[in-house]
């Protein structure tokens, strides 16, 4: 469970990221210099419910 660095709430997560009017979102990756970068994965989104922060973060799964 993430808590919001604001005001110390539980926060909502597994929220993903959109971009509007793009079909693509947003994948972190390895090196930009490559042609075809490793993917580690997309970011997800945790949203607190009382003062509206967000944060991004990452399954640290595919890290290792």
């Amino acid at each position: 469970m993430r808590t919001c660095v604001r005001c110390g709430t539980a926060m909502m997560e597994n929220y993903d990221i959109k971009i509007e009017g793009a079909a693509n979102g947003i994948v972190v990756a390895t090196d930009e210099k490559k042609l075809f970068p490793k993917r580690i994965g997309k970011p997800k989104v945790a949203v607190c419910p009382r003062c509206g922060e967000i944060s991004f973060y990452l399954d640290t799964e595919r890290l290792k």
